[in-house]
């Protein structure tokens, strides 16, 4: 190579691995900061579009796990005043099986009487105050509940409402029901006996919904664990291989600003052929 003051390759060279050296240092450094051998389209393109596209599906079932939640704790409500309503009827029969006894008097049937209109009121109660979030599955007319089942919304799963109030089908016994007689108290008792067995229908469905709820919320949290896992083996950085590049690349960092300055020095050695 000629020796020359006007061009020194030897510099360039050396600055063009200096410079990928630091490029290199640059990209370890990310790593290891971000904890991501992938954390930009930058780094390798593909890979990040895939990541992207499962970060998009993990959010999406975070969103249907938070509606799962909501309609499971809307039935749960509607289950626990359900069964209230149920140990309610089964003092109410109990009552009007003692008011239908001929032998009792006038008091007594009266007395026992004003137990059951105090419970039958409950019942109201309870219907008008079984409300989760502005929903009660429960009352006269509701509407069923839907909860997203995937990702993109397209699967949906829907529990029933049922009609628990005294002005429904499924307590045979009215807003006004009481007894003055033993026959109007015997008729009673089984008109309850009635409604206890389509109040137990009504709460196996309430049941299998929220049991059905609560298993598609168990797979959508392994689902979105799965597609987690994913993501990380495939844009997580392995930190103790980057620790030793760094080390490495430290070095050679060294050694290159090394070589930069011996051949910058180079065309000073021409100076010796003009003493």
């Amino acid at each position: 190579m000629a020796a020359t003051i006007n061009t020194n390759a030897g510099a360039m060279i050396a600055l063009q691995n200096l410079n990928k050296t630091n490029m290199e240092l640059e990209q370890v450094q990310t790593r290891i900061n971000t904890g991501l051998a992938v954390s930009s389209a930058k780094d390798n393109g593909g890979i990040y579009a895939i990541a992207q596209s499962m970060r998009a599906d993990v959010a999406g079932y975070k969103a249907v796990s938070n509606s799962i939640d909501l309609a499971q704790s809307t039935v749960d409500v509607a289950l626990a005043a359900g069964e209230a309503i149920s140990d309610i009827l089964v003092e109410m029969k109990e009552k009007a099986l003692a008011g239908a006894d001929t032998s009792l008097d006038a008091a007594s049937r009266t007395a026992l009487n004003a137990d059951f209109t105090a419970l039958r009121d409950q019942i109201a109660t309870i219907v008008a105050n079984a409300e989760f979030n502005g929903t009660n599955l429960i009352s006269n007319g509701a509407g069923n509940i839907t909860a997203l089942a995937n990702a993109d919304g397209s699967n949906t799963i829907t529990v029933q409402a049922e009609d628990l109030s005294l002005t429904g089908t499924t307590l045979t016994i009215s807003a006004t029901s009481s007894f003055a007689t033993a026959t109007q108290a015997d008729t009673l008792a089984s008109q309850i006996g009635t409604s206890l067995d389509n109040l137990n229908s009504s709460l196996a469905r309430l049941g299998t919904g929220s049991k059905a709820l609560e298993i598609h919320n168990t797979f959508i949290g392994k689902l979105s664990d799965a597609l987690e896992k994913g993501i990380g083996n495939l844009v997580d950085a392995d930190l103790a291989k980057e620790s030793a590049r760094l080390q490495s690349l430290q070095v050679k960092q060294q050694l290159g600003i090394q070589a930069l300055g011996i051949a910058n020095s180079a065309p000073r050695a021409i100076l010796g052929y003009f003493r």
